[in-house]
């Protein structure tokens, strides 16, 4: 299998409060680290998305696998990338990457699904964002059936 590229990369700042008793990061954390890796993305990539109004995308599935801990120590990113587009939704891949050595620290398969919050339904992706995502990932057709 090809490894995938990663067109967008935001550096995590770690915090005192993100390290447990044990003295690596919290497995909660994490899910804050993907979060702003989101959150970039969509500022970057499409900036018109809207994300905390009554029409976006939320979370339908987030799957995340802890492979090694991370210490106070380390210098870590997020990777985010597009890898397929539905009608209604789209999945992510992300990771928590060592910048300095370049391992992976911790992996993240989402299902983000476009919402109506007022009517309480999904709704297609725009073609608008579908053509800014496939243009920015490079990969050429990302549609599928999800």
């Amino acid at each position: 299998m090809e490894k995938l590229k990663f067109n967008h990369t935001v550096p995590i700042q770690l915090r005192f409060n993100d390290f447990d008793a044990l003295g690596h990061v919290n497995n909660s954390v994490y899910f804050s680290f993907y979060d702003l890796g989101k959150t970039s993305y969509f500022k970057d990539v499409i900036p018109n998305m809207s994300v905390n109004k009554d029409v976006g995308v939320v979370i339908a599935n987030i799957q995340v696998n802890f492979i090694l801990p991370v210490y106070p120590n380390e210098q870590v990113a997020v990777q985010t990338a597009v890898v397929e587009i539905g009608t209604k939704s789209f999945k992510l891949f992300q990771q928590l990457i060592d910048t300095d050595t370049n391992e992976v620290k911790c992996i993240c398969h989402t299902v983000m699904v476009c919402f109506d919050a007022k009517t309480r339904s999904t709704y297609p992706i725009s073609e608008e964002w579908k053509k800014a995502m496939i243009d920015f990932e490079g990969r050429g057709d990302l549609s599928k059936n999800i």
